[in-house]
């Protein structure tokens, strides 16, 4: 009961509890000082079992008092901090990311949406995370966010031709819940949680990109793959080339991060859209499900950073580039 008042910062009650505690101690070791008394003194045995039976009684009204004292201050708990034991880790960030990313929008934790993080963390500054929430139907959006990271929010996906999944790397400050919320066409948050054990450093560490001679002649620049999947859609797979400052670093350098990428077909028709934050890790590599159309050579990102600088880069399909040209026959008579 101590332990539990504390945690809630309830120092009152706790204070009533040692005091009932101290009474009770101090009745105990009066109550015995008077039996030993009564038994020096050749008290009758009848006298002497009467007094040791009452000893029981006094204590149990003790205890049931400090329960009654206990209980009326539990009841008098702020509603805002009960309402947190809804999340399953326990967070004691939890009610105000609530606020932040879902205001006053209905919020529900659901094992459909899969969190997954190393269980063993190598480098802070490159955490692979993997959100996805497939298993949903009617997703409009899609956020990654982190609640003890310095800057919570990593990534928005906001889908038009495209499913509920993202994976990427991003950088922890410390051990932290690892949260991917997927909204859906009724307004509804579902909610998945993972708890990633971490040292920390990975936002305050500079970036390594910058002792590259050549790095601001290649940022923004992107290179990956495409893989078509079994239900059609297409897996890209690719990096960017980006600092990605948090402006957290000991050097004092500013923030510096790609803030949006564009997911284009050929045509120019909208796939989805993928907001990142700070925390993301440099050169960020990033893998998302789109739904390209085949006779496509390719999917064409648009991006642009905070300090307003554009990007476009254009990820071929392997599949258009392998196609062979056929042989001739070897049954046509010669000439």
């Amino acid at each position: 009961m101590q332990v539990y008042l504390r945690r809630f910062g309830v120092n009152r009650p706790h204070r009533a509890i040692l005091g009932f505690r101290m009474d009770c101690t101090q009745t105990r070791v009066t109550e015995m000082t008077r039996i030993d008394q009564a038994s020096r003194a050749k008290t009758s045995p009848r006298a002497h079992h009467a007094q040791r039976a009452g000893l029981p009684t006094r204590l149990a009204i003790c205890a049931l008092s400090a329960i009654a004292v206990a209980g009326s201050f539990l009841v008098q708990i702020p509603a805002a901090v009960a309402a947190a034991a809804d999340d399953p880790l326990q967070s004691v960030m939890w009610t105000e990311m609530k606020e932040q990313f879902f205001g006053e929008a209905p919020v529900v934790f659901d094992e459909r949406v899969k969190v997954s993080v190393p269980r063993v963390v190598e480098n802070q500054a490159q955490v692979p995370v993997t959100a996805d929430a497939r298993a949903l139907k009617d997703v409009k959006k899609l956020v990654v966010f982190a609640d003890l990271n310095p800057i919570q929010h990593v990534a928005t996906l906001a889908l038009a031709k495209a499913d509920p999944f993202i994976a990427l790397r991003m950088k922890v400050e410390q051990a932290t819940p690892v949260r991917a919320a997927a909204l859906t066409g009724d307004g509804v948050w579902h909610v998945g949680s993972v708890f990633l054990d971490a040292a920390g450093g990975g936002c305050s560490a500079p970036a390594m990109a910058r002792q590259d001679a050549d790095w601001s002649e290649t940022v923004g620049h992107a290179q990956g793959r495409l893989y078509r999947e079994l239900d059609g859609m297409v897996r890209a797979r690719f990096r960017v080339r980006h600092p990605m400052d948090t402006g957290l670093a000991r050097d004092n350098t500013p923030s510096y991060f790609i803030e949006k990428l564009d997911f284009r077909t050929q045509s120019g028709e909208p796939l989805a859209t993928l907001e990142l934050r700070e925390p993301v890790s440099e050169d960020p590599t990033l893998t998302v499900l789109v739904r390209l159309p085949l006779q496509d050579p390719g999917l064409t990102i648009f991006g642009r950073d905070n300090q307003g600088e554009t990007y476009r880069s254009v990820i071929p399909a392997s599949w258009r580039q392998s196609a062979i040209t056929p042989a001739p026959d070897a049954r046509a008579p010669a000439q």
